[in-house]
C-alpha cells in the first residue's frame, strides 16, 4: 500500500500534534530514542514515555504500554523505537487508545501493520527519522514554528 504521508500531510499533522507517546524511550542520554525524544520536547509537544523498564523519563512519568498512558494522556502521535517485527501489536494499541498517526523511525518498517493502521484512519510514516523531518519541514517553511513555545532545540 503506498503511503500517503507526504510532506505537507506530516507538516499539517505536526503542526496541530501535542502529545508524542514514545513506545521504547530509554533513560539512556546516548540513545536515539532519547535524543529525538529530547529535541521533540524541546520543539515543544509533551513527550509520554512507553517504557516497562523504566519510572521516568525527560522528567515524564513512563508506563509500561500504550493503553496505559491513555488512560491518563491524550496521545496524538505514537513514535516507536523497536524492532519491525514488534510494530503489530503497537499499531493494535495505538488504534484502540484513538492515535491520530504511528511513526516507525529509521530502518522501521512494516506493511501489513502500516496497511492496518492507514486503513483505520492514521497518518502512518515508516523508516524516517522525526527529529531530521521536523528540522526539513521547519527549514523549508512547510512546519510554523509559532506552533510551538520557542525554545533552543538542542
Amino acid at each position: 500500500m503506498k503511503s500517503h504521508a507526504t510532506p505537507e500531510r506530516i507538516a499539517r499533522f505536526l503542526n496541530d500534534c501535542r502529545t508524542i507517546a514514545v513506545v521504547g524511550l530509554s533513560p539512556k542520554p546516548h540513545r536515539a530514542s532519547f535524543d529525538v525524544s529530547r529535541y521533540m520536547q524541546a520543539a515543544g509537544y509533551r513527550i509520554i514515555p512507553v517504557n516497562p523498564n523504566a519510572t521516568e523519563v525527560l522528567g515524564e512519568k513512563a508506563y509500561a504500554t500504550l493503553r496505559e498512558a491513555a488512560q491518563h494522556e491524550k496521545i496524538d502521535l505514537v513514535n516507536c523505537f523497536r524492532n519491525s517485527e514488534d510494530i503489530p501489536p503497537i499499531v493494535d494499541e495505538a488504534i484502540a487508545i484513538g492515535a491520530r498517526a504511528v511513526w516507525m523511525q529509521l530502518g522501521v518498517a512494516h506493511a501489513q501493520a502500516a496497511a492496518t493502521a492507514e486503513a483505520a484512519g492514521l497518518l502512518v510514516v515508516q523508516d524516517h527519522c522525526l527529529k531530521i523531518d521536523h528540522r526539513v519541514l521547519l527549514s523549508s517553511g512547510l512546519l510554523d514554528p509559532r506552533a510551538r513555545p520557542e525554545r533552543p532545540l538542542p
